[in-house]
C-alpha cells in the first residue's frame, strides 16, 4: 500500500514509481539468471573448501575490529544494495574471507567444528525444500526419518518402548524434561500454575550439572531456592549416598521432590555420574530420573565406552 499527500507534486510520483520499478535513475538492481547464484556459491564453498579438512598453514580467521568489519560490508539497511554482478560476487568472496573457518585443524571449539560433504550437502537438500516436521502433511518424508531415528535412538540406550523429539539444544531439553516431570507430579500446574502446589517441588543436580538446570528452573517457576546441588565425589561424580541424604533433608523440610537430573559428561571433568547408585534413589523415593546426555551421550554409539551410560536404561 502506498499513502501520499495529495499535494505531492509529479516528480515525487515519478521517482516512486522508479522505485517500485527497481530503479532509480539509470540505475537498476543487479539479479542473477536463474540457477547461476546458486553455482556460484557452490564454485566458492568448493574453492574455499569450506567442508572436510583444510590445510593448516592457512588462517583460521581474517580477524577484523568490529568497527572495522562494519565499515568494511557497509551495514546498512538503507543502503542501496548491489548494481552488479562483480558487486555481489565481491560481498560474497568478502563474507567467506573475514568468517572463522570451523573446518580448519586449529579451530578449536567443545562444541561444533567445520561439516563434511555429506552434512552440507544434505543441509542444502533441507533448504531447498523449506518445509518442517511438525506434520505428516507438511514433510511426509521427514516425519519417516525422524521416526525411525528416535526408535534407532531408544534401541541403542536400551528402552523396548518410549517417545522421543528433536529439540534445538541441551539446555531447551533439560526445560522440557521439568516440563514432563511437573505435570506427572503435578497435572493441575496446567490450570493453576505452581501455587496450586501444597509443598514447593525440588529438583536435585549435581554441584558439577549445566548451569541451563537452575536457569530452567528459574523460567519454569520452581525457584532457585527449590534446586538443590548434590556434592560429588574427587571425580567429580554424583553418587546415590548424597542424593538420599537430600532428598531426605527436603522431606524433612516440608518440601516435595520430584526430579534428580544426572549428567552424562559434565563441562569441567566430562564425569559421568553412577546412574545405577541414582537410579535405585529415584526408585525408592519415587523420583523423575533425568540423564542430561547432551555431552556425553554418544558414548552410547561407541563398543568401548558405551558402558559409561550404564543405568541410564531405568
Amino acid at each position: 500500500m502506498l499513502l501520499k499527500d495529495s499535494s505531492e507534486s509529479s516528480s515525487a510520483s515519478e521517482k516512486q514509481q522508479q522505485i517500485q520499478n527497481g530503479q532509480e535513475g539509470s540505475e537498476k538492481m543487479f539479479s542473477y539468471p536463474d540457477g547461476e547464484l546458486i553455482q556460484k556459491v557452490t564454485d566458492i564453498v568448493k574453492r574455499e573448501k569450506l567442508y572436510g579438512k583444510v590445510d593448516e598453514k592457512t588462517k583460521v580467521v581474517d580477524f577484523k575490529h568490529p568497527a572495522e568489519l562494519e565499515r568494511l560490508f557497509e551495514l546498512d539497511a538503507k543502503g542501496e544494495g548491489c548494481h552488479s554482478q562483480e558487486e555481489v560476487d565481491e560481498v560474497m568472496e568478502s563474507i567467506v574471507h573475514h568468517s572463522v573457518r570451523t573446518q580448519h585443524p586449529h579451530f578449536y571449539n567443545q562444541l561444533f567444528g567445520g561439516v563434511d560433504e555429506v552434512g552440507l550437502a544434505s543441509a542444502w537438500v533441507l533448504e531447498a525444500l523449506n518445509t518442517n516436521a511438525y506434520t505428516y502433511e507438511a514433510g511426509p518424508v521427514l516425519v519417516a526419518v525422524e521416526r525411525a531415528v528416535l526408535q534407532c535412538m531408544l534401541r541403542s540406550f536400551g528402552w523396548q518402548d518410549g517417545e522421543g523429539i528433536f529439540c534445538p539444544g541441551g539446555s531447551i531439553s533439560n526445560m522440557y524434561s521439568m516440563v514432563l516431570a511437573r505435570h506427572h507430579f503435578s497435572p493441575a500446574c496446567k490450570r493453576t500454575g505452581m501455587a496450586g502446589n501444597a509443598k514447593s517441588l525440588v529438583i536435585f543436580t549435581s554441584d558439577q550439572c549445566h548451569y541451563s538446570i537452575s536457569k530452567a528452573a528459574f523460567w519454569l517457576g520452581f525457584g532457585l531456592d527449590n534446586v538443590v546441588s548434590v556434592p560429588t565425589d574427587e571425580q567429580g561424580i554424583m553418587r546415590g549416598t548424597e542424593l538420599r541424604q537430600a532428598v531426605q533433608k527436603a522431606r524433612k523440610e516440608g518440601k516435595q521432590p520430584m526430579y534428580v537430573n544426572a549428567t552424562a559428561g559434565t563441562t569441567v571433568f566430562g564425569a559421568y555420574d553412577n546412574f545405577q547408585e541414582i537410579g535405585d534413589v529415584c526408585k525408592e523415593e519415587g523420583l523423575w530420573f533425568h540423564v542430561d546426555a547432551s555431552w556425553g551421550g554418544a558414548a552410547v554409539l561407541s563398543s568401548t565406552h558405551r558402558s559409561l551410560l550404564t543405568g541410564t536404561e531405568r
